[in-house]
C-alpha cells in the first residue's frame, strides 16, 4: 500500500498559469515597480514571489500612479474599474482568465435581453464582484437552494443565471435544478462551460478519497476551489485538512500511519506539493505514487501586447 498518494490533476490551472506569466513578463518589459489590482490569484506563496520582484499588489486604483503600468487578476473587475483605469490613463494589461471573461460576456449577453441576472457564487469573491458589476441592471448572487426558493424576482420569465468559474458541475447542479423548477422560462449557459479545472480536482479528490485516511489541500485560506475540495473530501468521509505549507502539517493526523492524499488548489504552486511530501517523509510516510487522472492540457495564451513588446527604459 502506498503511503502518500497524489491527485493527478492538482494545482495549477491554465488561467493561473497565464496570470503569472503576465505579471513576470510585465517585469521583464517595464521598469519595476508593476502595480497589480488585487492578489494576482489567491495564494501567498505566489504573491510574495512576484512581490519580491517588483510587483505591488493593490486594492484600489488609487493607489496606482497617473499613467503607470496596472495588471487585473485573473479574477476580473468591474466595467467601473475598468473605466477608472482609463480615465487615470494606467497602461491597463488584463490578466482575467479567459473564462472569466466569457462569464462576464454571458452575463452583459443576457442584460442587454434586460434580463435579470443571477450570478450562482459566493457574494464578495473578487470574481462573482467583477461579474456583477459589469453588467447594468438587477444583479441576484446566492449559493443555494434555499436561497432560490426566497427569491424575488419582477419578471419570472425574463431571468437568466451564470456561475462563478471556481465552483463545479456538481456545485451548482442543485442550486440549477431549484432555479429551473421554480422559473421554468430561466436561461443560463451550457453545463460544458463550467471550469475543467474546478471539475477535473474535485472529481480526482472523490476518486482520491476512496484509497486514503487523510487528505491534504494544499492552497490558501481565501481560495474558494481549495476550500471546495476540501468539502469534497470531507463528503467523502476522509479527514480533510486545508493548509497553506508543509509548516501546518500536525503530528496527530498521522498517528496511525495513515495512507495520505495530498492536492492542491488551482493556485497553488507545485513546490508547495514538493514541501509537503518532504515534510510527510518525516512522519514516516515514504513511499509515493501519482494517481491515475486527466492530463489537463489546455493552455491559454498572454496578450499579443506583452508577446511584441522589448524591455523599456526606466520610468
Amino acid at each position: 500500500m502506498d503511503n502518500i498518494i497524489l491527485a493527478q490533476p492538482r494545482g495549477f490551472c491554465a488561467g493561473v498559469v497565464r496570470a503569472i506569466e503576465i505579471v513576470e513578463r510585465a517585469l521583464e518589459i517595464y521598469e519595476p515597480p508593476i502595480y497589480v489590482l488585487h492578489e494576482i490569484v489567491h495564494n501567498r506563496y505566489v504573491v510574495e514571489d512576484l512581490r519580491k520582484r517588483g510587483a505591488v499588489f493593490v486594492e484600489t486604483l488609487d493607489e496606482v500612479p497617473v499613467g503607470a503600468p496596472c495588471i487585473f487578476s485573473a479574477h476580473g473587475v468591474a466595467t467601473a474599474v475598468v473605466k477608472n483605469a482609463k480615465q487615470r490613463e494606467l497602461q491597463v494589461i488584463d490578466a482575467t482568465c479567459p473564462l472569466v471573461t466569457k462569464v462576464h460576456s454571458q452575463a452583459q449577453r443576457y442584460a442587454k435581453k434586460c434580463f435579470e441576472i443571477i450570478i450562482i457564487g459566493h457574494a464578495g469573491h473578487p470574481e462573482v464582484e467583477g461579474v456583477r458589476g459589469s453588467v447594468d441592471g438587477v444583479v441576484h448572487v446566492l449559493c443555494s437552494p434555499e436561497e432560490v426558493m426566497a427569491l424575488a424576482v419582477k419578471e419570472p420569465e425574463r431571468i437568466a443565471y451564470v456561475t462563478q468559474t471556481t465552483l463545479s458541475v456538481d456545485d451548482t447542479r442543485d442550486i440549477i435544478e431549484a432555479l429551473t423548477a421554480r422559473f421554468p422560462k430561466i436561461q443560463g449557459p451550457a453545463l460544458s462551460d463550467i471550469c475543467y479545472a474546478t471539475q477535473n480536482r474535485q472529481n480526482a479528490v472523490r476518486q482520491l478519497a476512496a484509497d486514503v485516511d487523510v487528505l491534504l489541500v494544499v492552497g490558501a485560506h481565501n481560495s474558494s476551489n481549495s476550500n471546495r475540495l476540501q468539502e469534497v473530501g470531507k463528503l467523502a468521509g476522509v479527514n480533510s485538512y486545508l493548509i497553506e505549507n508543509a509548516d501546518d502539517l500536525q503530528d496527530e493526523w498521522f498517528a496511525n500511519n495513515p495512507n495520505v492524499g495530498v492536492t492542491a488548489g488551482a493556485s497553488a504552486p507545485e513546490i508547495l506539493v514538493e514541501g509537503v511530501v518532504q515534510r510527510l517523509r518525516h512522519f514516516g510516510l515514504a513511499t509515493v505514487k501519482t494517481m491515475q487522472g486527466d492530463i489537463e492540457k489546455t493552455n491559454f495564451r498572454i496578450p499579443v501586447s506583452l508577446l511584441n513588446q522589448s524591455k523599456k527604459s526606466p520610468r
